[in-house]
């Protein structure tokens, strides 16, 4: 019978499903989601070291996410040289500073206001953790390989949204940054040209006195975000 697929294609059974009862199903649906809303954009880091391990693992997680052909379509760069991030902050706050000047356009500025952000980017080098995410239009499944990847937006904004779940999970906060254009990126990485720099995700522990907008604090409930035909 078909169910979705070629039978020509190599297939291994699944082993490594595990099936809850209806009780356990929701209690851990309920309850993980009820962790994730516990999440928040911080922009307060304190420069409180976290093991490598821990990041190594919410990589590893990150790269379990679908992707189109099962291509994989992603690169992360941990940047701890202390010169590559003076260097980063530097390139982003220049960024930054031409869009709050006029550049982003009157009605996305407007839309930030309540968020209270600025060209100021102090994170960039005082949090622990600094990862930028790179987009890849050719691979493949296996590292040298030079095919064509498909769906690599969708791909890698999976993969990020994996990462932020891992680092969440293991008790940090967390940040997406996406200054524009991000260029500058891929010389300070040293990535190749054919890679698109596609976020920095930060990640850390709180300042002692971090702060998060009220406005942040604001989400649409669960009836407001779906239908059910």
């Amino acid at each position: 019978m078909n169910a979705g697929h070629r039978d020509d294609a190599k297939r291994v059974p699944l082993t490594d499903y595990v099936e809850y009862g209806p009780a356990e199903m929701l209690s851990r649906a309920a309850a993980f989601a009820k962790h994730l809303k516990r999440r928040r954009t911080v922009r307060d880091f304190a420069d409180r070291p976290v093991d490598p391990e821990i990041v190594k693992h919410a990589i590893d997680a990150a790269g379990t996410a679908p992707s189109g052909a099962n291509h994989q379509p992603w690169h992360f760069v941990v940047i701890q040289d202390p010169a590559r991030r003076k260097a980063l902050r530097e390139a982003a706050e220049k960024e930054e500073k031409a869009f709050y000047e006029g550049k982003g356009g009157e009605e996305w500025l407007q839309a930030l206001s309540p968020l209270g952000t600025d060209s100021s980017k102090p994170f960039l080098e005082t949090a622990p953790v600094l990862i930028a995410v790179f987009a890849q239009k050719r691979g493949g499944e296996k590292i040298g390989q030079s095919k064509k990847n498909y769906y690599i937006n969708e791909s890698v904004g999976i993969a990020c949204g994996f990462m932020l779940a891992a680092l969440h999970e293991a008790g940090l906060v967390t940040l997406t940054h996406t200054p524009n254009p991000m260029k500058f990126l891929t010389e300070i990485c040293e990535r190749p040209a054919d890679e698109k720099p596609f976020m920095l995700i930060v990640a850390g522990y709180p300042a002692d006195d971090a702060t998060v907008p009220e406005h942040a604090l604001i989400k649409k409930t669960v009836g407001e975000i779906s239908s059910w035909l």
